[in-house]
């Protein structure tokens, strides 16, 4: 649930300093962090408007040779685009079949 807690509208998750401007409430950072190969921030965003959303950074270590770090790449956007349309899936579901 996102409740309001005060006035400004923070919710209960928002960071409610600095991190909230522009019309924005943004919790603090979650950090995944694979030392020497990769890290992953993710923030939680509502707008003014209410619409919620997932700020997510991600930063890999690649290989050292061109082919390769191609193949990373590759394999990262084809991972990344398949974690968004999950996630758009699962914010919008199909509608049941009647039976």
């Amino acid at each position: 649930m996102n409740r309001r807690t005060d006035r400004d509208g923070h919710t209960d998750w928002c960071g409610r300093d600095h991190r909230c401007n522009l019309g924005e409430h943004r919790s603090e950072e979650i950090v995944v962090d694979l030392p020497g190969h990769g890290r992953a921030v993710l923030v939680r965003v509502r707008t003014d408007a209410g619409q919620e959303h997932a700020e997510v950074r991600v930063r890999v270590g690649l290989a050292a040779g061109d082919p390769a770090a191609r193949r990373q790449l590759v394999g990262l956007l084809g991972d990344v685009r398949e974690a968004v349309t999950r996630a758009a899936i699962a914010a919008h579901p199909r509608p049941r079949r009647a039976a």
